[in-house]
């Protein structure tokens, strides 16, 4: 039996969700939760194999509880199910511990194809964003790139290639506006750039963006 927790603010979405997965033999959803700040004390209290997470929560991020999730209780495995663009958060989110990244446009059959691939230890993503991330593995330039870069720098620097402004970059990471001028500041330091276009270029050239 792989036991399930359900975290998302709608709860037309976890409802929805927990008669499908509820209705196979071997799934059970064993809680559905509507803030990242509650994770913390059901994962304590039950045995959790699976958590379907979306990254924007109330109180607490979905990343952020992701992080401190995968820090205390390696074991869980976590598939991020967001409303959020897959280029711009699948990555990230991997980084940060997820083992899967889907997009709410996803059908239930390929969320239960997800649950299970993780729940055996293997990284579920789409087949667009798979073949997508297989291509770019064999670009040394990138892979180099990339690991300069920390999961938030990457967050930041996607949302400026896309034409974000510093005040909607921190509204939609929930940080303030002095730290996305901070990490600006690294992401120019790191890829060698001293202006946003050319930032934006070396990006898009190495393939970040």
């Amino acid at each position: 039996m792989i036991h399930i927790l359900l975290v998302d603010s709608h709860p037309i979405v976890r409802k929805g969700l927990e008669l499908f997965l509820n209705s196979k033999p071997d799934l059970k959803v064993i809680g559905s939760l509507e803030s990242g700040i509650e994770i913390f004390e059901f994962v304590r209290r039950n045995n959790v194999d699976v958590i379907i997470s979306e990254i924007d929560l109330p109180e607490l991020n979905g990343i952020t509880a992701l992080r401190a999730i995968k820090k205390e209780y390696k074991s869980v495995n976590v598939l991020m199910f967001s409303h959020q663009p897959e280029e711009i958060y699948a990555i990230s989110t991997l980084k940060a511990g997820a083992s899967g990244y889907l997009n709410k446009t996803a059908s239930v059959e390929e969320i239960e194809k997800a649950v299970r691939l993780i729940h055996a230890g293997e990284t579920s993503l789409s087949d667009k964003m798979d073949k997508h991330l297989r291509y770019e593995d064999t670009r040394k330039s990138r892979s180099r790139m990339f690991k300069k870069l920390s999961t938030r720098e990457v967050e930041v620097l996607k949302l400026l290639s896309i034409g974000r402004k510093n005040k909607e970059i921190a509204q939609e990471l929930d940080i303030n506006e002095k730290t996305v001028s901070t990490y600006k500041a690294r992401l120019f330091k790191k890829l060698s750039v001293n202006n946003i276009v050319d930032l934006i270029h070396q990006a898009k050239h190495h393939n970040l963006a």
